[in-house]
């Protein structure tokens, strides 16, 4: 069996762990290239201790600290680098095979390029990548040759249901179904939003993940970016992409054929099986997640997503309307809300207007490269910014 090289870009976040929790049950199949996080120090250092990876990747104002650390837990063997060119470096270092793509967020998008680019067997858990960059990135990943492979649960069980041959898709598939738990807030009467604190948003029924994804789960803006995603990834006009609410969070998404047939994947809520199928495919091995027990499971259940509790949802229909671009400033304002809800500046029910009236009020000038996807994502946060002032008044 040949051994893949392995850098994983977000290591400490809750994709990266999962991910190293299931290349620890393979020792035989994986070794680990690179390991990169943003500043947590301590725990990129105790995964450093595990895997002992030849690189270390951190924030620059964190460096020393992961240096000394790594030296009070007697790792020699890693190297600590840190910055933006670091993270495109590990990721496209010629010893690599595939990297995970799990920083959060359009810092992600530079290193994810420049992994598709060199080739690399590309595990996309970012969705940003494709939200921002859009046909931008899918271009990157066609002249790199490599292969892109979606972790979103979502986008992998999509990925899972279609036929092999991607040639095909127009002629025999009707349209994409995502599903969504629906979030803490399913039940919840719309005037009551305006109350929520950022510890009941982060509360998700069914999933384990990180603050924002929390968030944006329970605005469904999580959703809303898996849209696009899907266009993106898939091909599909957006009108061919729908999005059902599905609280158990069983059926992870659905095709729907031109014979009315429909193809879906099914497993417990855990993200280490789209990780391992991403990490193994063509193949399948263990993920570690627990199995179905059909026996117990009760009913599965489906609801249309109502526009007045979940108006961000319905962003991503009209984004996708709009001038190339329109994506990467719906993330960015986006990005901005959130953070503006976590540190208690903005009411939870603001977090979509100020993402509908960044949109509303910018228009994406031609864009021809990295640079431009940049600077329009400054612009919007900017926009977003300013926003979060008038909803704070």
């Amino acid at each position: 069996m040949t051994v893949q090289w392995l850098t994983v870009l977000g290591s400490t976040g809750s994709i990266g762990t999962n991910t190293l929790d299931v290349v620890a049950r393979h020792p035989q199949r994986f070794r680990v290239f690179a390991l990169t996080a943003s500043r947590q120090v301590d725990v990129l250092a105790r995964q450093c201790r595990q895997f002992r990876p030849r690189y270390a990747v951190i924030g620059p104002a964190h460096e020393q600290a992961l240096r000394e650390a790594l030296h009070a837990l007697g790792v020699q063997e890693t190297e600590v680098l840190s910055g933006p060119q670091a993270l495109c470096d590990v990721a496209t270092a010629p010893e690599v095979d595939a990297v995970m793509a799990a920083i959060v967020g359009a810092a992600g998008l530079a290193p994810c390029a420049a992994a598709a680019r060199a080739g690399k067997k590309l595990l996309l858990a970012n969705k940003e990548a494709l939200v921002v960059g859009g046909d931008w990135f899918m271009r990157a990943v066609h002249q790199g040759g490599g292969r892109l492979l979606p972790i979103d649960s979502e986008h992998s069980a999509v990925f899972q249901s279609l036929p092999e041959d991607a040639q095909t898709w127009p002629d025999r598939v009707e349209k994409l179904i995502l599903t969504a738990s629906g979030g803490p807030f399913r039940t919840w009467a719309p005037e009551h939003l305006s109350a929520v604190t950022p510890q009941q948003a982060c509360a998700h029924p069914n999933w384990v993940m990180g603050r924002k994804i929390s968030v944006d789960s329970a605005t469904m803006m999580n959703k809303a970016l898996e849209v696009i995603e899907a266009h993106y990834l898939f091909g599909f006009a957006p009108e061919c992409i729908e999005v059902v609410i599905h609280p158990q969070s069983v059926i992870h998404s659905m095709v729907q054929y031109r014979d009315r047939s429909v193809v879906a994947q099914l497993g417990t809520p855990d993200m280490r099986v789209p990780i391992a199928y991403g990490l193994s495919w063509p193949d399948r091995m263990a993920s570690g997640a627990e199995p179905l027990d059909f026996r117990t499971l009760g009913a599965l259940t489906f609801e249309a997503p109502e526009r007045a509790r979940f108006p961000g949802l319905f962003l991503a229909w009209q984004a996708l309307g709009e001038a190339p671009g329109a994506t990467a400033v719906l993330n960015a304002a986006n990005e901005v809300a959130v953070e503006a809800f976590l540190e208690g500046r903005l009411r939870f029910d603001r977090i979509h207007a100020v993402n509908e009236a960044t949109l509303s009020r910018l228009r994406p000038p031609k864009l021809d490269g990295l640079e431009d996807l940049m600077a329009l994502d400054a612009e919007a946060r900017a926009q977003a910014a300013q926003q979060v002032r008038r909803w704070q008044q």
